[in-house]
């Protein structure tokens, strides 16, 4: 799948980051020109993934990774979701009285294609799914975007001028908030706001 545009981040196996992940999806999303049907589908499945994959069976200090990525030859936007969790998750059919076991059965309702494949270099899996969104469009060569959307290669505007990003990555504050660290060719590194507007330049 040729991304046109994409984001990733982690998320530590707490409760807590279901909605963070939600969160960082809506101001990627916004950046991306989505409209209100696909970001409130986009975050329902999303959700799903996420809130399965912090159920799975791992280690507590494994972390799970969120890959947000849109395809415009395709017209797709694929989230996917890797833990280190054993096994592969299964579409349930609940009755009416469970309290859980339906969030697959979302994702398969709303998903155009959906599937779970071995996660790239390390143990466990990742559980993906790929919704129709031909209405994102691409982004002007430098453009406002949300800090958790920024990827390394590009050259964000700081200090008065312009420095290229060598890492993206997350981090948490003790007071439980998650923050984008920017680790950039010159200065010191950036703490920021997940949705925190930055100025960019390069790279789609």
């Amino acid at each position: 799948m040729t991304a046109l545009n994409e984001a990733a981040f982690r998320l530590s196996r707490h409760a807590r980051s279901a909605p963070r992940a939600r969160a960082a999806l809506h101001a990627v999303l916004v950046d991306w020109g989505a409209g209100d049907d696909i970001l409130h589908t986009a975050e329902l499945v999303l959700s799903e993934l996420v809130s399965n994959a912090l159920r799975a069976p791992a280690p507590s200090d494994r972390q799970v990774r969120v890959r947000i990525a849109h395809s415009s030859a395709e017209g797709l936007l694929r989230l996917e979701v890797s833990d280190a969790g054993s096994g592969r998750p299964e579409v349930r059919r609940p009755e009416t009285d469970d309290e859980h076991g339906r969030g697959l059965a979302v994702v398969d309702a709303l998903s155009h294609r959906w599937g779970v494949s071995d996660r790239a270099g390390g143990i466990g899996k990742t559980v993906w799914s790929e919704l129709k969104a031909a209405d994102l469009v691409p982004t002007p060569s430098t453009r406002e975007i949300a800090a958790i959307a920024v990827r390394p290669g590009q050259h964000i505007r700081i200090w008065g001028t312009w420095r290229a990003v060598r890492s993206v990555r997350t981090a948490h504050h003790a007071t439980g908030g998650l923050s984008v660290v920017l680790v950039l060719t010159e200065g010191p590194p950036l703490h920021l706001p997940p949705a925190e507007p930055v100025a960019v330049r390069g790279l789609p």
